[in-house]
C-alpha cells in the first residue's frame, strides 16, 4: 500500500480503496479505530498510518465530545446518527466506531 504524507509529516492513504483496508468488516458493519482529539479549533478528519485522527470541537465533557464524533461523522458520511455506535473508548481518546448499513436499522 503507498501513502502520501500529509503536513505533519504523518502518512495516509491516497485514495478511499486504501482507506478502506483500513476498516475491519464484519456481518455487523464497518469498524475502525478513531483518535480522537477534543476542544479543537474546528471539526476536521486526517489519516494516520492505522487509524483514523478525528478533531472535534466540542470538549471532553459530559459526552459533549462522544454526541459531537457521532454527528459529525454523520453529516460527512450522509448516514443516520443511529448507524454510528462508539464501540469502546467513550472516555479514551481512542475509540473503536461500527458503522452500520441503512439495511441493517
Amino acid at each position: 500500500m503507498s501513502y502520501d504524507v500529509n503536513k505533519n509529516g504523518n502518512k495516509q492513504p491516497q485514495n478511499l480503496e486504501e482507506m478502506m483496508l483500513m476498516i475491519n468488516k464484519n456481518a455487523n458493519g464497518a469498524r475502525f479505530q478513531i483518535k480522537v482529539s477534543a476542544n479543537s479549533k474546528k471539526n476536521s478528519i486526517d489519516f494516520e498510518a492505522d487509524f483514523i485522527k478525528l478533531k472535534i470541537s466540542k470538549p471532553a465533557v459530559d459526552g459533549k465530545a462522544n454526541k459531537e464524533i457521532i454527528n459529525y461523522l454523520s453529516d460527512i458520511l450522509n448516514l443516520p446518527k443511529n448507524n454510528i455506535k462508539i464501540l469502546n473508548g467513550e472516555k479514551s481518546s481512542l475509540k473503536m466506531l461500527l458503522f452500520m448499513p441503512k439495511t441493517l436499522q
